[in-house]
This record gives C-alpha cells, sequence and structure tokens, in this order.
C-alpha cells in the first residue's frame, strides 16, 4: 500500500478532502485566471472591440477542456478504482491509453479547425469588425492546443495519483508566466491579440514540464507502460468521461447562444457587457469544478476500495462546501459588481450599466449551480452516467437553450440574464422529481441497511 493510499484510507475525512480540496481548487482557479488575464490586458492594452473579440474565440478553450476533462476524468476514474481495487498494472495501462487517445482527438479536431478557421469564427458569433481579432487569437491556440490539454490531463491523473501538490504547483507555474508574457507580448512588443495567445501557450509549455517531474519521484504508482490497443478500456473511458466532456462542451455552446441572443436583442452593448460577464463566470466555474475534481479521486478510490460510509460523508462535505461557495460568489457580484467592471477598462456608461444589471442577475445562479456540478460529478466518479448526464444535459441543454428564446422575445432583453439562473435551479427540482418517481430505480438513499455495500444497486 502506497502512502497515498494509507492516508486516504485512515486519515479523518475533513482532512483527506482538505488535502485535495485546496490544491484543486487554487489550480482550477489559476487555470481560468490564465483566460481572465488574456481578458484584461487585452481590454486595457487593445481595447474592448478587442476584448469581444477574445470573448467570441473563447469557446475554443471549452472544446479543449472538454476534451481533457472527457479523457482526463474518464480515464482518472478507472484509475482510482484500479488503484482502490489494488490493481497497479490495470491503473497504468489505463493513464497511457487515455494519453494517446487524447493526442489522437485532438490532433484530428485542431486539423479541421484549422483548415475551416474563418467559418468557424463566424459560427462563434464573430462580426466583419471583431472577426480579425478572433481569427488572430483562434490561430495561434489551435495551433497549439495538444500542449494545453496535455496539461489538462496530466493535472488529472498526478491528482488521482495522490500528489495534488504538483499539479497546483504546475497551474501556478503556468499562470504566474501568462501574467508575465501577456505584458511583454502586449504592452513591450505590441503583438495584439496574438500576444495573448502566444502567453498562454508558451507559459502551457512550461507548466507541462514542471508537471513531468511527478514521474521521476519514486513513490509515484503514475508510470506510462507499452501501449497496445484496448478498444474495450477506451470505450470504458470515453463512456465514463462522457459526462465532462458535455459540461465544458455545453459550455462553449452556452457562449455561443448567448453572443448571438445578445447580438440580436442589444448589439455591440449587449456583447461587449456579456464578455465582461463571461470573464467572471470562467473564473467561478472553476472553482465548483475545483471542488468536484477534488472529490473526483476521493470518490472513485473509496468506490473501488468499498468503503461506502465514509464516502457518503465525503460527498456531504463537498456538498456543503459548494453550497457556501454559491452564496459567497453571490454577494461578492452583489457588492463589488463595479470593482470586477473596472478591472475590463470599460468607460461606456451604457456598457457599464447593463454589465452590472447582468451581474445582479446572473449571479443568483451560483447558488444552485454548485449542486448540479458537485452531484453531477460524484455519480460520475461511482460510474453512474445516466444519472450524471441527466443532470449536465438539463442544465446546459434542455432547459437553458429554450429559456435564452423565451425569456428575451417575452419579457424583455434584461431577462436574458436569468437563463443561466433559472436553468440550474429548475435543474435541481427536476432531479428531485426524477428521484422521487423513480425512487425503486434509482439510488435515492445512498446507504441502506444492508451496510457498507449497499451504496448504489
Amino acid at each position: 500500500m502506497s502512502e497515498s493510499t494509507f492516508k486516504l484510507q485512515n486519515n479523518s475525512v475533513p482532512k483527506v478532502f482538505a488535502s485535495y480540496l485546496f490544491p484543486s481548487l487554487l489550480g482550477m482557479l489559476l487555470m481560468s485566471i490564465n483566460i481572465l488575464v488574456d481578458g484584461i490586458f487585452v481590454s486595457n492594452g487593445i481595447g474592448p472591440e478587442a476584448l469581444a473579440g477574445v470573448n467570441i474565440a473563447v469557446p475554443i478553450f471549452s472544446i479543449l477542456l472538454s476534451i481533457s476533462l472527457w479523457i482526463g476524468m474518464g480515464g482518472a476514474t478507472l484509475y482510482s478504482i484500479s488503484i482502490g481495487q489494488g490493481n497497479i498494472a490495470k491503473a497504468r495501462s489505463i493513464f497511457t491509453q487515455s494519453f494517446i487517445l487524447a493526442i489522437s482527438i485532438v490532433g484530428v479536431l485542431v486539423v479541421i479547425s484549422l483548415w475551416k478557421q474563418q467559418e468557424i469564427a463566424y459560427l462563434f458569433g464573430a462580426s466583419d469588425e471583431i472577426l480579425p481579432y478572433v481569427e488572430d487569437y483562434l490561430h495561434v491556440i489551435l495551433l497549439f492546443g495538444i500542449v494545453y490539454v496535455l496539461e489538462n490531463i496530466l493535472s488529472i491523473f498526478i491528482r488521482n495519483d495522490g500528489n495534488p501538490k504538483l499539479a497546483m504547483i504546475g497551474l501556478i507555474t503556468t499562470s504566474v508566466l501568462n501574467i508575465v508574457f501577456n505584458y511583454i507580448f502586449i504592452f513591450m512588443m505590441d503583438m495584439g491579440v496574438a500576444g495573448a495567445a502566444y502567453a498562454t501557450v508558451l507559459s502551457t509549455v512550461v507548466g507541462v514540464i514542471v508537471l513531468m517531474y511527478h514521474f521521476v519521484r519514486k513513490e509515484s504508482v503514475l508510470r506510462f507502460v507499452k501501449f497496445t490497443i484496448d478498444y474495450k478500456s477506451m470505450a470504458e473511458i470515453l463512456k465514463i468521461g462522457s459526462p465532462s466532456f458535455v459540461v465544458e462542451g455545453s459550455a462553449a455552446i452556452i457562449v455561443v447562444a448567448y453572443n448571438i441572443t445578445f447580438s440580436h436583442f442589444v448589439g455591440e452593448i449587449g456583447v461587449t457587457a456579456y464578455a465582461v460577464v463571461n470573464y467572471l463566470h470562467v473564473v467561478f466555474l472553476m472553482v465548483f469544478l475545483g471542488i468536484g475534481a477534488a472529490l473526483q479521486p476521493i470518490v472513485s478510490f473509496h468506490f473501488g476500495a468499498k468503503l461506502y460510509r465514509r464516502l457518503q460523508s465525503f460527498l456531504k462535505l463537498g456538498l456543503l462546501t459548494g453550497v457556501g461557495f454559491g452564496a459567497a460568489v453571490l454577494l461578492i457580484g452583489w457588492l463589488f459588481a463595479d470593482q470586477m467592471i473596472t478591472l475590463f477598462g470599460v468607460k461606456d456608461p451604457e456598457v457599464t450599466a447593463f454589465t452590472k444589471e447582468g451581474i445582479f442577475y446572473f449571479f443568483i445562479g451560483y447558488l444552485f449551480l454548485s449542486f448540479n456540478l458537485i452531484m453531477a460529478e460524484y455519480y460520475q466518479s461511482i460510474k453512474r452516467i445516466r444519472l450524471s448526464m441527466f443532470i449536465i444535459m438539463a442544465r446546459s441543454l434542455v432547459l437553458f437553450l429554450p429559456l435564452l428564446w423565451l425569456l428575451p422575445n417575452y419579457f424583455g432583453a434584461k431577462y436574458i440574464w436569468l437563463a443561466f439562473p433559472l436553468a440550474e435551479g429548475l435543474t435541481i427540482i427536476a432531479l428531485l422529481i426524477v428521484k422521487r418517481l423513480f425512487r425503486n430505480v434509482l439510488p435515492e438513499k445512498e446507504l441502506g441497511n444492508e451496510g457498507e455495500k449497499s451504496i448504489i444497486s
């Protein structure tokens, strides 16, 4: 039994959770700050049109991150379950399969996207005026997209291998260098929007180099093994990781849908206001994803080891943490909206007023977002993919898209902001209804009378 495995099984629940939570939160927060910093530097160093252009290109990060989480979380869940079962050889094989699978999928995506770059820019909501900014940013990110994906996958597996601190250090390195490179490329070298993209890429390369240190540690279980195609394992990785893919993939759809809706009903003021709110949302969303990412290796390990009562304690602690963060983010938005808007150098009073109104409505969604994401992550971590997918599809597509059409058409443009909080709140209600209607089929009560082995029917 490795030292990390011993700690997972024997240390107190709060201590184990904290040891994964803080590095995961900080790591995810810093990952989002990479994108936020691009926005702040672009807005202040180039202008609001450039900010709108970069925001329209931002869904490419959601797409790349969705692939990272799809394969990373799917593979890491199987990895931790295998470690919990004591099957080291299977765990290493899953890691190697995941790595090759990610390179293959991203490679194909990048080639196609570079070929159809302008069409993708227009699809994301670019106008003729903003198109040059979108293309400058998009081109660089696509060329080096594989590096961004590999950093995310390595971080996930290293966290699952009992080294969340190194995963955090890698992302800290990336974030600090991104700030430095952004200043150099935009303000000193006048490279424009492309400079912001190159800053992100170069800092990510260094972050990957830092993460590779994990493989020289004697206590690390994580290793590459000889690759042989295992279609069954690959299919299971993709199946288990599919909820994470939909979470991030749908985030890209949400951004594009919001941009198109604001452009149609409000115009450039709406698009620029949403750019500010969306940059803030990327940061806060990563906080909640960080809580789920902290729970995933813990839950998967305990599920594999059949330590079900202890697993339940982690879930309850995760939900309490998530709801607390949700309330805190809502208060921050309501109390410090002006200061947050000022960060982006917005001076137009109409844009400022519409952005502030957006923050007031949009941030209500954080009260519900944490519950949905954590429950989806929990079900994914114990291989209950249908329940996880139900939560994700409801909040991001099934409820959100109709609301985005209904609200401005029947209530007015300012209510576009409410599509997000209403979709999140209604998802919780829908989940409770589904679990009540199918309580004999779904795991309504995770622990029954049979003790620890009755967690999931």
